[in-house]
């Protein structure tokens, strides 16, 4: 068989490229392995997503009394009905992605793909040679061997979701975005549990000011045990989980230590290209082709941002890429933006600190808890930090523990994007009373540190100097 483009994944990266390449050619073939669907509607962002807000829904009655609102200690989470709708949300999200096959026809295959060399690959024995070819089989969940010995009560995202119901103390393994985000859902739905990781950071944080605000407001609802490996054992009906600081028996073991590129039985050895010690061949980010071969690897499978409008991106270049009229110089990446939704909500944009620490920089933060908006929302906690270049105040990163952290990031990643300074942002309006004040009083921080400010007359602003105006 021969076709001129063949795209290998249907998840998030592959559907995008897969639009891409239907404007150039309808002589493409689309292979998948397994579920039609992409990893973020069937078991990652929209089903976790759906699990976040019904545990902050049922989180909320804690302010109850606060509000004036009595009667709190009759309400109860019933986890069943919890996952039953989280199911029936996914099923929703899923419909588009599963129909693709039929919808295609006989320009989709089911199979697993396996490359044979540069323009040849096999899908379950079927040769095709093909003029390009785009990688994009996702990945999957790391469980570690020993922790297999435990069976279904070591649980992924992957497996998490289709749970009927689940057991009162639950360990989550891996303090990253993931691990954060369900170990906080579970406790607020009412469950026992811990938090183990072998690093000392949590969600990924960058900027060890914005860590030190957000440990201690996830520590009140999750026991955390960081900066050694976790270790499991068999404890009469229990696993014991012991990691740093101590230890904790849990009837079940989440594991969101990672996910792992399917890229092990890829054939990348095939291309006749340098691959790392991960099997992993370079790839340009801009163009994501792999050596100079009209073969691209994007999406999650090759570990640069793996995240969904990243790898909706990365289809969108590797489909472009992939045209034989294309020029070569490769695509704009958008300015790097991630959110981990936990409460208060963690993001990072642009830049991290890390990378800017060789670089004359100007700081400004502000601290949520005297935030006036959040305080009526009984959510003021954090902290919001931007930095910028300290000549011209032009934004280069911001990261933040905030409540509407997903917002201020949008706006954020805005700036950033468009090249605005702290003073072009304060030039801006702002509502009162409103979240978004919190982000002002971060930049009026900013721009005293900016050695020329600029900006317009407006932007020069100050505080009024009392909490309910600012």
């Amino acid at each position: 068989m021969r076709v001129d483009t063949v795209i290998v994944g249907a998840g998030s990266a592959g559907l995008s490229a897969l639009r891409e390449v239907r404007r150039y050619t309808d002589d493409f073939l689309l292979v998948n392995d397994g579920h039609w669907g992409t990893t973020c509607a069937a078991v990652g962002c929209m089903p976790s997503k759906a699990l976040i807000e019904a545990a902050n829904a049922f989180h909320r009655r804690d302010a109850f009394e606060e509000f004036g609102i009595r009667g709190a200690d009759g309400l109860r989470a019933d986890i069943p009905a919890v996952l039953a709708r989280v199911r029936r949300m996914r099923d929703q999200f899923v419909k588009g992605p599963e129909s693709v096959p039929d919808k295609l026809g006989e320009r989709a295959m089911s199979g697993r793909a396996r490359l044979l060399g540069p323009g040849r690959l096999t899908v379950d024995g079927n040769e095709i040679e093909a003029r390009a070819i785009i990688l994009a089989p996702g990945s999957r969940p790391v469980v570690p061997g020993p922790w297999r010995d435990f069976g279904d009560r070591v649980l992924t995202t992957d497996t998490l979701f289709e749970q009927t119901d689940l057991p009162r103390r639950i360990a989550v393994i891996g303090m990253g975005a993931i691990g954060v985000e369900i170990a906080q859902a579970l406790a607020r739905l009412g469950l026992d549990v811990a938090g183990f990781d072998a690093v000392d950071g949590i969600a990924g944080i960058d900027d060890a000011k914005v860590l030190a605000a957000f440990r201690p407001l996830i520590e009140a609802e999750v026991a955390l045990h960081l900066g050694a490996p976790a270790e499991l054992h068999e404890a009469g009906g229990a696993i014991r989980v012991t990691g740093a600081g101590g230890s904790f028996e849990a009837d079940a073991v989440l594991a969101a230590v990672g996910r792992r590129p399917n890229t092990d039985q890829l054939g990348l050895d095939t291309l006749g290209v340098p691959l790392d010690d991960r099997g992993m061949p370079e790839i340009d980010p801009s163009t994501l082709r792999i050596g100079d071969l009209p073969i691209f690897l994007a999406g999650d499978a090759n570990g640069y941002r793996a995240l969904l409008h990243e790898a909706a991106d990365e289809g969108h270049i590797a489909g472009r890429m992939a045209d034989p009229d294309a020029a070569g110089d490769g695509l704009c990446r958008r300015t790097p933006l991630s959110i981990v939704f936990s409460s208060p909500q963690v993001a990072r944009v642009g830049q991290p600190l890390s990378d800017l620490k060789d670089m004359d920089i100007a700081t400004g933060s502000f601290d949520f808890s005297g935030q006036a908006r959040a305080r009526m929302a009984q959510a003021n906690a954090g902290v919001l930090r931007i930095h910028a270049a300290r000549d011209t105040g032009t934004l280069l990163g911001a990261e933040m523990c905030v409540p509407g952290g997903e917002h201020l990031a949008h706006l954020l990643a805005l700036a950033i994007e468009r090249g605005l300074s702290a003073a072009d942002m304060l030039a801006m309006p702002f509502y009162h009373p409103v979240l978004e004040e919190g982000l002002r009083s971060a930049l009026r921080d900013l721009s005293s540190e900016v050695s020329d400010a600029g900006g317009s007359d407006l932007s020069n602003c100050k505080a009024i100097g009392h909490d309910g105006l600012d």
